[in-house]
């Protein structure tokens, strides 16, 4: 006599048969290593693998997207923080021979995003932002085109017949700042962007010099910053952790379609199906990471801090510009002063 089965198992299994398979019926086309910082690893998704690490890999990230909807064998290096040193000793033994994809993000927090972000936040009046980005503007001219080629040399010889893809940041603002704990003038917000323009430049440059594809979001981001209408991109949020990073949206519909175009060769667009699978295989994609636990544990992981107006520094600041503390319209109204002010000597400059 042929079993019974309920119409709740049946639906069970038509879904494990459907996520055993890939969208538009890719089939398996090899090993795909993802390296990287916090924007390929998935911080901002706010849905992490329990892989035993502050890493912050994600499902829903553009990696795992990407490599569900083309069946791809996904090993998942990137981790939050990573600079071009630690995926260097903690990422790179990932790739060999037979890797056929490689994609890569890194570079943000080699010149300390985290910390000009969580500087230009403050009010105009305790902020040296202007002196942080310039800091930032150096060392992005200066040092990092030198750590990306050898890192990508690094790359090449590891797997030296892989599909590179270097996937660059978007620009966070969009000229206004609807946070209410954090103070982001518009002259603030424009060299914030034009930093990230500057970033993906020498970012472009060195990955063309390897005759790597560069993935750049500028684009495709346009209309979904911070505060903008339907936003692919975080504000300050809570876990402060998840902040000015791309979110659930900002990676299927923003870094998904384009980073897969060049790493596969065809464009995804992540489906629902995509994203039931990717969601399937992320306890075993979990387990796979364990493996590097105590590698990725060397990682530190750069996020930006909430703006403390009780510090001593602020409060010096503070007695300074004969700012009272205790009034959100003293703040303002010296943070928009001290706004034109700075914005006035750039243009002297």
């Amino acid at each position: 006599m042929r079993p019974v089965r309920t119409l709740a198992t049946l639906a069970s299994l038509t879904l494990v048969s459907t996520l055993a398979v890939t969208d538009a019926g890719a089939a398996a086309t090899g090993g795909y290593v993802a390296l990287g910082d916090s924007y390929s690893s998935g911080t901002g998704t706010r849905d992490y693998l329990a892989d035993g690490t502050s890493c912050q890999r994600s499902a829903r990230a553009y990696p795992s997207l990407i490599a569900s909807a083309r069946g791809l064998d996904l090993n998942f290096r990137a981790c939050s923080g990573a600079t071009t040193a630690d995926v260097t000793s903690t990422q790179l033994s990932a790739l060999s021979t037979t890797t056929s994809r490689v994609s890569i993000s890194v570079g943000g927090n080699d010149a300390g995003f985290a910390d000009v972000l969580t500087e230009c936040a403050l009010p105009a009046w305790a902020s040296s932002c202007n002196a942080a980005i310039d800091k930032a503007t150096t060392f992005i001219n200066g040092t990092l085109p030198g750590r990306l080629s050898t890192l990508y040399g690094s790359i090449r010889a590891k797997a030296p017949d892989a599909t590179v893809v270097v996937v660059g940041y978007p620009r966070i603002f969009m000229g206004e700042d609807c946070n209410a704990l954090t103070w982001f003038s518009a002259t603030e917000q424009s060299r914030l962007n034009a930093t990230a323009d500057l970033l993906n430049s020498r970012i472009r440059t060195a990955a063309s010099a390897r005759g790597f594809a560069f993935a750049n979001p500028t684009s495709a981001f346009t209309g979904h910053a911070v505060c903008d209408d339907v936003e692919w991109l975080n504000g300050l949020s809570s876990p402060i952790s998840e902040s000015y990073h791309p979110n659930v949206a900002g990676h299927r519909s923003g870094y998904t379609p384009l980073v897969s175009t060049p790493l596969t060769g065809t464009t995804v667009r992540a489906t629902s199906t995509t994203v039931q699978r990717a969601d399937f295989l992320a306890g075993e994609q979990a387990q796979r990471q364990r493996g590097y636990a105590e590698q990725d544990r060397t990682i530190t992981p750069k996020r930006m801090r909430l703006p403390d107006l009780d510090s001593p520094r602020v409060r010096r600041a503070a007695e300074r510009a004969g700012v009272d503390l205790g009034s959100r319209r003293s703040i303002d109204a010296a943070d928009r002063t001290w706004s034109a002010r700075q914005s006035a000597a750039l243009v002297r400059r």
